[in-house]
């Protein structure tokens, strides 16, 4: 899921990545909403938000969400610094979501055991979400060559309308790639969608755990990789009696 970049991805390696991590942005922002009132996986509502805070003059509050808005921005940009910058594809690719699993353990951690609901509080758990979410989306973006981006769906939808709009030719639906389009939009808007509502069950019964079990999640995205690396080298680093083996079996099966 992380270590193929650009070209070299295929759509098994985007569908899986993109509704993983779609489905645990879906959880993160109805989590969020629950909790905060707030939405944390995009800042479009924010920046109407920080327009009006500007036009009254409310410089404090404008203030606040100005760097909510930052936060996700730099959680982008730091994950997209790890991807361009790479030595190793499966470590670099990795750390975005190191980050952002630290983060949500941090919430889940402060929640449970710190929280007392002040204003202040509140404000640094949704600026830690939004650049959790940030985090996420500059990788998926980066790492797809902006062919994923799994935290928001305003894009997302319009890509897809347009996506379906060009199957109602015949052309199109012969041709594989836009076929495949669709089918990773709908897919990540699905999960997405699924996510959230997941996680409007799960936070009646785990409250403030929700953030462990996306943790969770987001631990299967990178040990997924980790386990096909470990398997892949342990296979390398086997091939001479592997081939003995398989060798071996063949003579006997023919005697």
């Amino acid at each position: 899921m992380l270590r193929r970049l650009y070209s070299n991805r295929s759509l098994r390696d985007n569908v899986m990545l993109g509704t993983l991590t779609a489905f645990s942005a879906g959880m993160v922002n109805v989590t969020s909403l629950i909790i905060f009132l707030a939405f944390t996986s995009n800042v479009t509502g924010h920046y109407a938000i920080l327009a009006q805070e500007i036009a009254r003059g409310n410089w404090m509050e404008a203030g606040v969400v100005l760097g909510w808005i930052s936060l996700f921005f730099l959680g982008n940009f730091v994950a997209n610094v790890f991807v361009v910058n790479s030595r190793s594809q499966y470590l670099s690719h990795a750390m975005p979501l190191i980050l952002e699993i630290a983060c949500m353990v941090f919430i889940g951690i402060y929640l449970q055991e710190f929280y007392a609901s002040r204003l202040w509080e509140t404000e640094l758990m949704v600026a830690i979400m939004l650049f959790a979410m940030g985090l996420q989306n500059g990788l998926t973006a980066s790492v797809s060559n902006m062919s994923l981006k799994t935290t928001h769906l305003t894009g997302l939808t319009t890509d897809l309308a347009i996506s379906f709009s060009m199957l109602t030719k015949k052309e199109y639906r012969q041709n594989a790639k836009v076929v495949e389009k669709a089918w990773l939009l709908g897919a990540v808007l699905t999960s997405y969608m699924v996510g959230g509502v997941v996680a409007g069950i799960v936070y009646l019964e785990l409250r403030n755990g929700v953030f462990f079990v996306v943790s969770g999640l987001l631990a299967v995205v990178i040990l997924y990789d980790l386990f096909k690396i470990t398997i892949g080298r342990y296979i390398s680093g086997n091939q001479p009696f592997i081939r003995k083996s398989y060798y071996e079996r063949e003579v006997i099966r023919r005697d």
